[in-house]
């Protein structure tokens, strides 16, 4: 009697196992798919806030819920034109402007202007101006004004403005695009951290 009571257990598990891996997998992947991504940093344009082989955890749901905001760190689907990539290719920046917002380079201080608002760039990589060239830009509705914070070593709106003949369709980059909210560095451990929006971005008013 105590061999068949010990057995049933057993067995019991063993049979029960192979459900209780499939619901692990199963929701595993519909986190990954909806909820959170790990990506890694492949590149220098946005040191020193992130630097290559960095890995952030990404919130893929926040944006169902509302647009970004500015001096949030997005991952976004580049546009062919940007990557080069036909099978597309994720990219990573920080958002400046966002629907409406009037995009300036620059002041007598040298600082970007959004809205009427100077914006000091803490976070920009040391030794880099805001932008390379003065511009003047409305971002389109429903599109967002991205770039990097080593902003001499970044493929962003800038860049892509410059490129396209100063084609603001070209140089932003459709908010239904955007994978998710870079918010934590979680690895090396070492460099671990969160990544909450400058202070800075604060003041800046609606267009």
């Amino acid at each position: 009697m105590i061999d068949e009571q010990t057995e049933k257990p057993r067995s019991s598990f063993w049979k029960e196992l192979p459900i209780l891996l499939g619901v692990a997998i199963l929701v595993a992947v519909l986190v990954r798919a909806f909820v959170l991504q790990t990506f890694f940093i492949p590149s220098p344009s946005m040191e020193n806030t992130l630097k290559i082989d960095d890995r952030v955890l990404v919130n893929k749901l926040v944006y169902d819920f509302r647009s970004p905001h500015r001096g949030e760190v997005i991952v976004f689907k580049a546009p062919t034109a940007w990557s080069g990539n036909p099978e597309g290719e994720d990219f990573i920046k920080r958002v400046i402007g966002v629907s409406g917002d009037h995009v300036v380079c620059c002041d007598a201080q040298d600082r970007l202007v959004i809205n009427g608002r100077s914006l000091d760039e803490p976070f920009i990589f040391p030794g880099n101006k805001p932008a390379d060239q003065d511009f003047d830009i409305t971002v389109p509705r429903d599109r967002l004004w991205v770039m990097g914070d080593h902003r001499e070593a970044s493929g962003d709106s800038l860049e892509h403005w410059q490129q396209s003949g100063q084609d603001i369709t070209e140089a932003t980059i459709p908010e239904d695009q955007v994978v998710g909210r870079a918010f934590t560095v979680f690895w090396p451990v070492n460099r671990a951290t969160w990544l909450t929006v400058p202070k800075q971005f604060d003041g800046i008013p609606n267009p």
